[in-house]
């Protein structure tokens, strides 16, 4: 069975119809209470992630299940950086790029990733003695904690991160019973 295709964006439409179709679907299919409930985590935690690491969002989430055996879909187009795209990266079971398959889907990957752009930080971070003295600017880094993935990884069977240019595919497997 396949669900409907629903649209998320950064603004936050279509989160709950995403939580609610999980709920559906997780009904339909005779989950119990505590299944139910690790669905829609599993469903939360991946719209949670792609949204920290990327950004803005506007992602299509779909669910796709054979009796108890269930995959959690999204795709959504992101402007890649190597920051972005090793933590992607590093969220995936096997931390490796999934759409990097046969030689040339390597070739292609590791030209995409030669052509990353860097990070540039240089106009974000003001010398310590000078931050100091600025009223509300904070000398912490605000940097993404990875809880989501930590949740992704301990509840999902498997997640499959693939890249292929600005797209990113995310895969969360999880069977129960």
């Amino acid at each position: 069975m396949k669900s409907d295709v629903i649209i998320i964006d950064s603004r936050g439409n279509g989160f709950g119809e995403a939580i609610a179709q999980t709920g559906k679907t997780a009904k339909f299919v005779g989950l119990d209470q505590a299944e139910s409930l690790d669905l829609q985590l599993l469903t939360e935690e991946m719209l949670s992630l792609v949204r920290s690491v990327t950004g803005e969002v506007e992602a299509s989430f779909w669910i796709e299940s054979k009796g108890k055996a269930f995959q959690l879909h999204m795709t959504t187009k992101t402007v890649m950086d190597k920051e972005k795209r090793f933590q992607l990266i590093e969220s995936s079971t096997s931390h490796r790029n999934e759409a990097a398959s046969g030689f040339l889907g390597k070739l292609r990957d590791a030209l995409e990733e030669a052509m990353t752009a860097e990070v540039d930080r240089q106009d974000m971070d003001l010398p310590m003695d000078v931050a100091s003295d600025v009223s509300g600017y904070s000398t912490q880094k605000p940097d993404w904690d990875g809880f989501e993935r930590s949740i992704l990884q301990s509840v999902a069977d498997q997640v499959k991160i693939g890249i292929r240019g600005g797209v990113v595919d995310v895969t969360i497997y999880k069977r129960f019973g």
